[in-house]
């Protein structure tokens, strides 16, 4: 049985080891993905299959969490005494064993030879005096310039410049300083299992003094400004490509570019790869190469690889050809050497090169290209290929320039993706995903796996995650989130959670699907985004209380109920009380008291004396009523508003609590303060014009209202019949006049001549009402039969009639000036009986 494959529990090796096989064991190699996972795996699988659950504890901030493959993670407030004391630095052995952890793993069989450093000199010294002054600098150049090569040697004459020494990192697929000054973070300190929150964290980092070395840089801008803010004591060596955004002016960072390498130098970086010196035709080959090329160094490692298979392929002919040809040996012969490759294949070398390589290394390429680039480790490769010696693929291609450092890993260097995909090797990249997929579900959920090395390979776990089908990325991120929970890849961690959340919609698991959401709550909640926290876990207990899961229910509301703890910790306080009142209704007060009519009051006309109705003792006594006068307000007095909020006038502010309230609601009222200085009058605004219409408007519309209920009152009244013998008491004033003809009033206009009144006026029994304000002047008081019969004698009264006269007698009617605060009127009339000739 293979050892990467087919190992069980209690040998002790973990599945994928990084020892490679041994050569000539004659062990049949497993098929392609074959115990990687079931034939057909299903999303509700065990997370590990192969062992125990792992269940990790972690210190997140304030919380305590605790990674639970099974239920979800639980999470809980640190208990006192539980704190842990500020981490100590790593020592200069920690550091070392740290650097070489930062680097890829060795791999099987023969050393790759080192690429040699031609024509960076200058660049070098100057990089390294600016990092010694304490200086950030920014590396520039395109994909293939040897940034790489050129911090290596930056770092060995960078050790002891800095206290922290240095520090590797890489920045490839980071738009975010936040996972960065994580890592920083985790490789200076020593602090095992502890994610500090972030404000702790930019203090700890604050006290870090090393070189900074990040490569593959592609963050920029603020960004990139946050990052330096954050560790001001650190020196950094940023290496980026050209597209990569470029640092604000603010930033002060100095940036050296890298450019092509001269003739003289390509030629020997060419004879330093191919190991013997250039004959003339290959001279001239590598001149045409570099003018094509613009001097990158990696299209010359190329070349020289180029070089190397076609000499192999000569000699290979040569011995050939020495050989006595065989009996049946139909194929004929050609003695012709293979010829130099063309400069269109020097400069898109890579379908070439993969032709002339082993099929594992092939099939390693077609698993790249699935991939989107990244290669696996190679300890996966003997699964993922079905050869027990697929590991030896790795430094295969990697001498012959297809493959390029990152990290702790290797991905396809830049352009052969895309000239392989051209060639053909991606027509089976859906297969190949889907194959990696379920391999690296099994192998992330083994319990002899450590962490460690499951984030080392987080970023080939999530590009076969991001190529599967629905199940298998279901199965896969079940598996893989916890590990990356774990090591505190927390990035990956949520990466893959909405993967796989995504996965489990499409597929119907909802029972996985609320597992994801309840992993995104609480890893919200530990970065303190409560918002997200609180609708990811509402969403994960609705679906587990329609599942009826109880563990997994208490353990949502368990984590809802810290995020409401938390919210109301962070609830903003009330405001405080306002001692005084805000300078705009301070402004509108002091308005409001020295305000003055812009237009002066206009005063009434004087009224006319009113009679009053004889009271129930039927003697009646003239008496006099006068109308209130009301004084216009302007408008602009009106619109005016009045401060709510009483305006302090102490010299001195209150300092105790019911001095305040004293001072806002008063028990009694204070005294008037004096009043200040009339201020001129602002200026109009645009629209006061228009305001002092429609309070005209407004007026005339009360006045007409209120005219016409005193017509209506009026006319109400003139209808009413008087008692028949004896004289009633009514509380509305009502009145029988004789036949009379209006005459002028002082609100009336002028009327004409006044015509003699006819027979039918003159007769005993008629009468005629009087005239109700309101009414035209011009019209003729309509004439009505009194109710009393004409034989009854008139009723007696006390009251004497008045002289008898044989001109009509005016009546006399006061009106009160209407206004718009007025709405009532007083009218008074007096009554006479009827007289006789």
């Amino acid at each position: 049985m293979d050892r990467i494959q087919g190992q069980t529990e209690h040998d002790g090796q973990p599945a994928g080891g990084s020892a490679p096989p041994v050569p000539g064991s004659g062990q049949a190699p497993a098929p392609s993905g074959a115990t990687a996972a079931p034939t057909r795996p299903t999303a509700t699988a065990a997370p590990a299959a192969h062992g125990p659950a792992r269940v990790v504890t972690l210190t997140a901030g304030d919380f305590t969490l605790t990674v639970n493959p099974v239920d979800g993670s639980e999470i809980e407030p640190l208990r006192p005494g539980t704190e842990r004391s500020r981490p100590a630095k790593r020592d200069a052995v920690a550091r070392t064993a740290g650097d070489t952890a930062a680097r890829p793993s060795a791999l099987p069989g023969p050393a790759v030879p080192a690429r040699p450093l031609l024509a960076r000199e200058e660049e070098q010294e100057r990089l390294v005096r600016l990092l010694a002054r304490g200086r950030s600098v920014r590396l520039t150049g395109p994909s293939g310039s040897g940034r790489s090569v050129l911090l290596d040697a930056v770092a060995v004459r960078c050790a002891g410049l800095a206290p922290d020494g240095v520090v590797r990192l890489s920045g490839y697929g980071h738009q975010q300083p936040s996972e960065l000054l994580q890592t920083l973070y985790a490789t200076v300190y020593e602090a095992p299992g502890e994610r500090p929150e972030r404000d702790e964290l930019l203090a700890r980092v604050r006290d870090i003094g090393a070189v900074v070395l990040l490569d593959d840089m592609e963050m920029g801008g603020a960004a990139l400004d946050e990052l330096l803010r954050a560790t001001p004591e650190c020196a950094y060596l940023l290496a980026a490509t050209p597209d990569t955004r470029s640092p604000s002016d603010d930033s002060h960072i100095e940036e050296v570019f890298l450019g092509g390498l001269g003739k003289t130098d390509c030629v020997d970086l060419l004879e330093a790869g191919l190991g013997r010196p250039l004959t003339d035709e290959e001279t001239a080959w590598a001149g045409d190469l570099r003018f094509a090329s613009e001097g990158l160094p990696l299209r010359f490692v190329q070349a020289a690889a180029l070089l190397r298979q076609r000499d192999e392929l000569n000699h290979a002919a040569e011995d050939d050809d020495e050989e006595e040809p065989g009996v049946f040996d139909e194929r004929p012969r050609d003695p012709a050497q293979v010829p130099l490759p063309t400069l269109a294949e020097g400069a898109a070398p890579a379908e070439l090169l993969a032709s002339r390589v082993s099929e594992s290394a092939r099939a390693a390429l077609r698993i790249a290209c699935a991939l989107g680039g990244e290669l696996p480790h190679h300890a996966h490769l003997p699964a993922l290929v079905g050869d027990t010696h697929a590991d030896t693929a790795v430094p295969e291609l990697l001498a012959c320039g297809l493959l390029t450092p990152v990290g702790t890993r290797y991905r396809l260097a830049a352009g052969v993706a895309r000239q392989l995909e051209e060639a053909g090797y991606g027509d089976t990249a859906a297969e190949e995903a889907r194959t990696a997929a379920r391999h690296y579900a099994w192998w992330t959920g083994h319990a002899s796996v450590t962490l460690e090395r499951v984030a080392a390979e987080a970023d080939a776990v999530l590009a076969a995650l991001a190529g599967a089908d629905v199940v298998a990325a279901v199965l896969l991120a079940r598996t893989a989130a916890p590990a990356f929970a774990g090591s505190l890849h927390w990035e990956a961690w949520e990466r893959v959670l909405r993967s796989g959340a995504e996965a489990a919609r499409k597929a119907g698991e909802v029972a996985e699907q609320a597992y994801f959401h309840h992993e995104l709550g609480v890893l919200a909640l530990c970065e303190g985004r409560l918002d997200r926290a609180r609708a990811e876990l509402e969403t994960s207990i609705g679906l587990r209380g329609a599942l009826a899961d109880k563990r997994g229910t208490v353990a949502g509301r368990r984590a809802l109920a810290l995020v409401v703890d938390r919210e109301a910790a962070e609830a903003a306080p009330s405001p405080p009380l306002r001692l005084e009142a805000p300078a705009a209704l301070a402004a509108a007060s002091e308005a409001v008291t020295v305000a003055t009519p812009s237009a002066p009051a206009v005063s009434p006309a004087p009224a006319a004396p009113a009679v009053k109705r004889p009271t129930p003792s039927l003697a009646p006594t003239p008496s006099t009523r006068v109308a209130p006068v009301v004084r216009p307000v302007s408008a602009e007095a009106v619109t005016r508003m009045t401060p709510v909020v009483p305006v302090s006038r102490s010299s001195e502010p209150p300092t105790t609590l019911s001095e305040v309230f004293e001072d806002a609601f008063p028990l009694s009222p204070k005294p008037a303060a004096p009043a200040a200085l009339p201020k001129p009058a602002p200026a109009p605004a645009k629209d006061a014009g228009r305001r002092r219409l429609v309070l005209l408007a407004g007026a005339g519309a009360l006045t007409v209202v209120a005219l016409g209920t005193v017509v209506a009152l009026a006319l109400g009244s003139s209808d009413d019949a008087p008692p028949a013998q004896v004289p009633a008491v009514s509380l509305t004033p009502t009145a029988v006049v004789p036949p009379t003809v209006p005459g002028p009033s002082v609100n009336d206009p002028a009327q004409p001549p006044a015509s003699a009144p006819s027979s039918e006026a003159a007769q005993p029994g008629q009468s005629a009402a009087a005239p109700t304000p309101g009414r035209t002047p011009g019209r003729t008081p309509s004439r009505r039969p009194s109710p009393t019969p004409p034989n009854s004698p008139p009723p007696s009264s006390s009251v004497s009639p008045p002289p008898t006269s044989a001109g009509p007698s005016p009546t006399p009617t006061e009106t009160a000036v209407p206004s718009p605060t007025a709405t009532q009127a007083v009218t008074a009339t007096a009554a006479s009986p009827p007289t006789g000739p």
